[in-house]
């Protein structure tokens, strides 16, 4: 069994940022718990820019320009995985760093894809710990996750994972925000992740780290998609890991995989990319694209929003306004607004007709 648990800022540094080579120690001697038992653990880590601030000497608020956060990134990196190197070899295991981006999951880069899947699986093969983050030195503002709960949810499916622990500083998902209702309590258990528990999760995180509740649970909802069993869990409980993936009761929140499996790229598609804009269709598309699997084309589109070029990623609605699918479009915004209700017959024969093709279409649980 492969286990991917990863760990973020706020459960590997201080207040001050300075990161807590004790919580990481804890995590390694885990990780080598499972090792010993014949598993093999990828640790998805944050990190880097908290451990790089003060190393710089920028101490108080993170900084919020991108160069200078690709600055810091570089500098933390390297400090962050030496205190993983002496943790790890101090348990007899050899870690091994793998920077990606989101650009090695994207459907257009398959081969950096097949690539990244690659490394990986050798590393796990000669009894490595890959120790992953994301490549925050060159990532652009614009393409890179901005927290790594959604990288390490892709992670786990690149590898065929069965279990994601994605440990932070609550016993798990709460019923309400703990700070502000005393009575909260752990729900243990989420068969299906909806817009009242999106609701409830909320999105603000803490001030050294870039996720928070809501960013977990948009993981685990990949996760789950992936037919992976996801465990929101406290990092600092004792034996965290071991119990996870034993199930054990109380744990922490366990998102059930579903019974629908996406594959890699339509899961990039439904959850891991921004959309750039909006296609509404008529209810004989809507139709066609949910029950018979078809490609969205022209004549059942009616209205257009937002602005987008081709391959972007964009969200299809009904004239109800809900989204009920997802998928990359073959034709900027303007073309598909002037092709919008126009037969494949009245199209230019030397253009792809599809608005966008099924397969590159997602119908959202």
């Amino acid at each position: 069994m492969i286990v991917v648990a990863k760990i973020g800022s706020s459960s590997l540094t201080n207040a001050a940022g300075v990161i807590d080579e004790q919580a990481i120690a804890k995590l390694c001697v885990e990780v080598a718990g499972l090792r010993a038992t014949g598993h093999g653990v990828v640790v998805v880590t944050s990190g880097a820019i908290a451990a790089g601030q003060p190393a710089l000497g920028l101490d108080g608020a993170r900084p919020t320009d991108l160069a200078t956060l690709q600055a810091i990134s570089a500098v933390g990196q390297s400090r962050l995985m030496r205190v993983y190197d002496d943790a790890l070899g101090a348990s007899g295991l050899v870690g091994g760093q793998v920077l990606l981006t989101p650009l090695d999951f994207h459907p257009a880069h398959r081969k950096q894809y097949l690539h990244a899947r690659q490394t990986l699986t050798r590393l796990l093969e000669l009894g490595v710990v890959p120790v992953v983050n994301e490549n925050d030195a060159i990532a652009d503002d614009e393409i890179r996750f901005g927290d790594n709960d959604r990288l390490a949810a892709l992670v786990a499916n690149m590898v065929d994972a069965a279990v994601l622990v994605l440990l932070t500083d609550t016993p798990g998902m709460l019923t309400a925000d703990p700070r502000l209702d005393s009575d909260a309590s752990l729900i243990e258990e989420i068969i299906e992740v909806d817009h009242e528990l999106e609701r409830v999760a909320g999105s603000r995180g803490t001030d050294r780290g870039s996720g928070g509740m809501a960013s977990k649970l948009a993981a685990a909802k990949i996760a789950s998609w992936s037919g992976v069993r996801a465990v929101i869990a406290s990092a600092g409980r004792p034996g965290v890991l071991a119990d996870a993936v034993a199930g054990e009761s109380g744990v922490g929140t366990v998102v059930r995989p579903h019974d629908r499996r996406l594959p890699a790229r339509k899961l990039w598609i439904a959850f891991a990319v921004g959309s750039s804009g909006t296609v509404v269709v008529d209810d004989g598309a809507r139709t066609a694209l949910v029950e018979r699997n078809t490609s969205l084309l022209p004549a059942g589109v009616v209205d257009v929003e937002g602005t987008f070029d081709t391959d972007d990623a964009v969200e299809i609605a009904g004239r109800d306004g809900r989204v009920f699918a997802k998928g990359l479009v073959r034709h900027p915004s303007q073309r598909v607004a002037e092709w919008g209700g126009r037969r494949t017959s009245d199209l230019p024969p030397d253009l792809p007709h599809e608005v966008v093709h099924r397969d590159d279409l997602v119908v959202l649980p």
